[in-house]
């Protein structure tokens, strides 16, 4: 019989609407109990929360605890980095979720949309992240 899990987990997608693979997941860490399975602990209700939660974000500070909050408690990892096409709006940002076994398509779109919001909201966010990644040389001058 296999261990009951520590926590609640979300509950499984329909199969073929998505690829998450949280079956393969929870099969693996019924055979080895050291496999990573944080990233079960997003509930629908968590990943709200989560969503109002990155929509609060007031600063780049504030930014960086939650994508390391994210690593640490869900082992998601958020990167934020320029398109090759340069930045001038918030839409110039590639903002995405690395790929991970358990990880819904659902949250992969959601949470990358919900930092955009707050960028969008928060400008002087985008300009510090851009700063402090040495980034701001690759923004075109306005005319």
């Amino acid at each position: 019989m296999p261990p009951a899990l520590p926590f609640p987990i979300r509950k499984e997608c329909p199969p073929g609407a998505c690829e998450c693979r949280q079956g393969e997941l929870l099969d693996a860490w019924e055979r080895d109990p050291a496999t990573d399975i944080r990233i079960l602990r997003l509930t629908r209700e968590e990943e709200k929360a989560l969503v109002a939660r990155i929509e609060a974000i007031d600063s780049y500070e504030a930014l960086n605890r939650l994508e390391q909050r994210l690593y640490d408690l869900l082992g998601i990892r958020l990167t934020i980095t320029p398109s090759a096409n340069g930045v001038r709006t918030v839409r110039g940002l590639n903002i995405k979720l690395a790929e991970q076994q358990g990880l819904c398509r659902r949250t992969r779109e959601i949470l990358p949309a919900a930092v955009r919001r707050c960028l969008a909201e928060h400008p002087e966010i985008v300009y510090a992240l851009l700063n402090a990644r040495d980034l701001l040389a690759d923004i075109p001058d306005q005319p």
